[in-house]
């Protein structure tokens, strides 16, 4: 959803565009960005394919002076908890001082003629700040193929908080500007290291 105004209005006009329970994501956003100025944000609208249903979801960053916050919306059909269709919000406020990776992935088309400025067909934006990790693991060995002793193990600890994707094919040309603009204004406010 493109950026019209970093103001609480502009962010609450860009939930309303979505059209996903504009209502309920509005009221939980505002209550968790509270009266901080905006500098940036970024609504996405997704819509998955779960066996034989449709579930959509959105997720609403927004970037205040001192904080990211991250806003889930699911929606779910009835079930043995709930006998009508309900929705699941959560918001998670992180201190920008936090945020310890940002990974902007960007898919082009035609890598050989790319122009600076073109679009890229696809943004991922993966952000970490340490809420959640992976950790891939593997027995170690060493060089020699005939070696029968234990090295135990070796691996990797990835920071996989969130990670978001836009393509300019499902969410349009004006999204993926907008990722892309998101990114950047986090990477600065992590950069400045008074925060």
């Amino acid at each position: 959803m493109a950026k019209t105004s970093t103001t609480p209005q502009g962010l609450r006009a860009a939930i309303e565009r979505s059209g996903y329970y504009p209502a309920l994501v509005a009221e939980a956003v505002e209550a968790a960005v509270g009266g901080e100025p905006i500098r940036s944000f970024l609504v996405h609208q997704e819509t998955t394919f779960d066996q034989n249903e449709v579930r959509r979801h959105v997720t609403v960053l927004v970037l205040t002076d001192n904080r990211f916050i991250v806003s889930h919306t699911d929606e779910q059909a009835a079930d043995s908890t709930s006998p009508t269709p309900y929705a699941t919000t959560s918001t998670e406020s992180v201190k920008i001082g936090r945020i310890s990776s940002i990974v902007v992935s960007r898919v082009v088309a035609n890598p050989e003629s790319y122009k600076p400025g073109t679009l890229p067909r696809e943004v991922v934006l993966t952000i970490g700040w340490g809420a959640v990790s992976r950790i891939d693991l593997e027995p170690a060995a060493c060089g020699d193929p005939n070696c029968e002793a234990d090295h135990g193990y070796t691996g990797n600890s990835t920071a996989d908080d969130l990670s978001l994707r836009v393509s300019e094919a499902g969410d349009g040309p004006e999204t993926v500007r907008e990722a892309l603009a998101f990114a950047q204004s986090l990477s600065e406010a992590t950069a400045d290291t008074t925060r």
